[in-house]
């Protein structure tokens, strides 16, 4: 044995584990997310701050909520017109709403903290947030065409009456040869819708407001849901009937709806995660929880 290796045998590093002093985890750093307490007045409370921050800043909420409109006009008339695009205008939807919502997560943002929102500040607010916003939305876009696809697949299987038209899709869905159809399209559909509501809840406001990774956004979000799943069930059907109320007559009403409801999905946020800047604290509250 070498002078090295015997002074290597004689003080070993004591940063190594060795068998006498097993391997530990490092205490985490930085702040960490815990869940807040919730009840099911909490999503009223949400909606009532967001109609609060519409009330605030009114113009803001117009033009975000002309960008929402302009883009439901264009899927009616795609749907109308070319029906077989339709689903390829959703995915891109799917790539601009998130971009629109995070410009009201910033308007609310700024306003929480005494600030005069900008809009010129709430558009460009995705931008240092790039690259978690790409790889969520293209997550969320992957799960929107295989729903399309699952979709697809329940209509060859189970439809009765021959595939429907753009102008009798609704007779012919509610049709009641078809009731068998409308059972299991409604629950994939339902599977899917749950999915990317659970993936999704509080995962970009958490990104703008946190600048975390799509990974950790999306952990806390799933977290939230599983967390209080009654209350953010509630939460979901909330937002599930105002869009499509919003969406009668001439889906005008998604003018004041959308921008109310992305307001409100910060609060959401906010009203769901707490951070815990002090990390031993975080500690200990982590491992209650």
């Amino acid at each position: 044995m070498n002078a090295n290796a015997k002074s290597l045998a004689a003080d070993p590093d004591p940063g190594l584990p060795t068998m006498a002093t097993p391997y530990a985890l490092p205490p985490p750093i930085g702040p960490r997310a815990r869940m807040r307490p919730l009840g099911f007045s909490d999503p009223f409370r949400w909606l009532l701050k967001g109609l609060n921050d519409v009330r605030q800043h009114p113009g803001m909420a117009l033009f975000y909520g002309l960008c929402f409109w302009a883009m439901a006009q264009v899927l009616a008339v795609v749907f109308k017109h070319k029906p077989e695009y339709t689903l390829s205008l959703v995915s891109g939807c799917l790539l601009v709403g998130p971009f629109l919502a995070m410009g009201l997560y910033e308007v609310s943002r700024q306003g929480a903290r005494g600030e005069l929102p900008m809009i010129t500040a709430s558009l460009m607010c995705w931008k240092p947030h790039l690259r978690s916003m790409a790889m969520l939305v293209l997550v969320l876009m992957g799960l929107e065409l295989l729903w399309g696809r699952a979709s697809l697949v329940v209509f060859a299987v189970f439809f009765n009456t021959g595939m429907p038209s753009t102008t009798g899709v609704i007779e012919a869905v509610f049709n009641a040869q078809n009731i068998e159809f409308l059972m299991v399209y409604l629950a994939v559909g339902g599977v899917f819708a749950a999915l990317v509501y659970g993936l999704s809840v509080v995962s970009f406001p958490m990104i703008l407001d946190r600048d975390t990774d799509a990974i950790s956004a999306v952990i806390t979000s799933m977290r939230v849901v599983f967390a209080h799943p009654g209350v953010m069930l509630l939460w979901g059907l909330l937002l599930s009937v105002l869009v499509l109320a919003a969406l009668w007559p001439l889906a005008l009403g998604i003018i004041v709806v959308g921008p109310w409801l992305g307001h409100a999905s910060w609060h959401a946020y906010r009203g769901s995660v707490a951070w815990e800047e002090n990390p031993e604290e975080a500690v200990t509250l982590g491992s209650s929880n």
